[in-house]
């Protein structure tokens, strides 16, 4: 998993409370859709006429916002049912955090397990920086610091946030769950060692 550290970039305002992940991702995607190649269907719904042109009033089709690696967003952000694809299209859109005033809790747990930073951010906060952005497109430029938990609007405002020390921890270390466990392989490997000369009928060969 890629480590998250700082991210500075365009945060494009998509500030609709309630967008579920069928929104982020159709379910029909799910099926036959590897998974780097889900970004290219994100958002497909509101990015895509019927006609499967883009649609240039969305935000994501805009300069400076097309490869934004940061989305500002409503409340209840990532609603819906659990897929973890839409995280997958997310990141695979080039998106590393989302800041909203909350979120899905299974979808923010899918984010931090794909090294996606969902920040909780008051909602005035969200919007205060997302006017920042719009008042001044060619200047979007917002950093997501979670080294100092911090997120810097253009004009240099800081808005600090809280996030679970331990998921802190395996963002900045670029680890899941797994790559945690694997950390502790020698103590584990000890344990299994002792036990198998203990409990001999516990481990069949």
């Amino acid at each position: 998993m890629q480590p998250f550290t700082t991210v500075t970039g365009p945060a494009a305002p998509l500030l609709r409370p309630n967008i579920d992940t069928d929104v982020i991702i159709r379910v029909e995607r799910l099926v036959g859709t590897a998974k780097a190649e889900m970004g290219a269907h994100a958002f497909e719904i509101w990015r895509r006429r019927p006609d499967g042109s883009e649609d240039p009033d969305f935000v994501l089709n805009r300069a400076p916002y097309r490869d934004a690696p940061i989305l500002l967003a409503g409340s209840n952000f990532g609603c819906g049912s659990s897929r973890e694809g839409a995280v997958w299209a997310l990141a695979g859109a080039g998106v590393r955090a989302v800041i909203a005033p909350s979120f899905s809790d299974i979808f923010a747990n899918n984010a931090l397990q794909n090294g996606l930073l969902p920040v909780v951010l008051p909602e005035a906060s969200v919007s205060a920086i997302a006017a920042e952005v719009e008042r001044s497109p060619g200047n979007a430029r917002v950093t997501v610091d979670l080294e100092r938990c911090v997120v810097v609007s253009p004009s240099g405002d800081e808005h600090p946030f809280a996030v679970d020390a331990a998921r802190r921890e395996a963002l900045l270390a670029g680890l899941d769950d797994i790559g945690l466990t694997l950390r502790q392989a020698d103590a584990i490997a000890a344990w299994q060692t002792e036990d198998r000369s203990r409990r001999p009928w516990a481990w069949p060969t």
